[in-house]
């Protein structure tokens, strides 16, 4: 059984009969896409629950209220690499919370994507924290911020350093008194 997606104005019978299938059968309901535009031009059709899982399209559509066409949204803080990262850690878990709702073993399986789906290189982890945080995905900000914390944490002050493109020009004597006044402020905040 297919549901008819037709408006039809003259009577309105279409469109009572689309909601009347839709209540019995949720999954039946047409679906609405958007179309996401990255900053280099690129292109992607997703399905409108899953570019809300943006807090800022969100707020974008709800201002739009356009119920008519698909949403064309144009990103230009997010390039077509950061996009496609975030539209599949999107379609997850969108597709997570659907097929799985509050099962723990879902939300252990979840966890463990979350775990291999972020294990990228630091440039591209800064540039997703970025973007998403443009998007306002705050999931998103969390992973990444989380994974670059863990590679950070194993590094010395000079590699950090070079990995953000500072330049690391502290003497050792430099150095030693930042660590001496960070240590008594520690012991003193507590």
């Amino acid at each position: 059984m297919s549901a008819s997606t037709s408006k039809n104005t003259g009577t309105g019978q279409s469109e009572s009969i689309d909601n009347l299938i839709e209540s019995f059968n949720p999954s039946l309901k047409t679906k609405k896409n958007v179309t996401l535009v990255s900053s280099d031009g690129k292109s992607f059709q997703v399905e409108e629950d899953v570019a809300l899982e943006s807090h800022t399209i969100k707020h974008w559509l709800e201002d739009k209220c356009n119920d008519d066409e698909d949403e064309k949204i144009i990103l230009p803080n997010v390039d077509c690499k950061n996009l496609e990262i975030i539209i599949k850690y999107s379609e997850k878990h969108v597709a997570s919370r659907k097929g799985v709702g509050s099962s723990s073993t879902g939300v252990e399986n979840l966890n463990e994507w979350d775990k291999e789906f972020i294990n990228l290189d630091f440039v591209t982890l800064c540039h997703l924290v970025s973007a998403a945080n443009y998007l306002n995905i705050k999931s998103l900000i969390d992973l990444a911020s989380q994974r670059i914390a863990n590679i950070i944490k194993k590094k010395s002050p000079e590699e950090i350093a070079r990995m953000f493109n500072v330049k690391y020009d502290f003497t050792p004597e430099e150095e030693e008194e930042i660590r001496r006044e960070k240590a008594e402020n520690h012991w003193q905040s507590e």
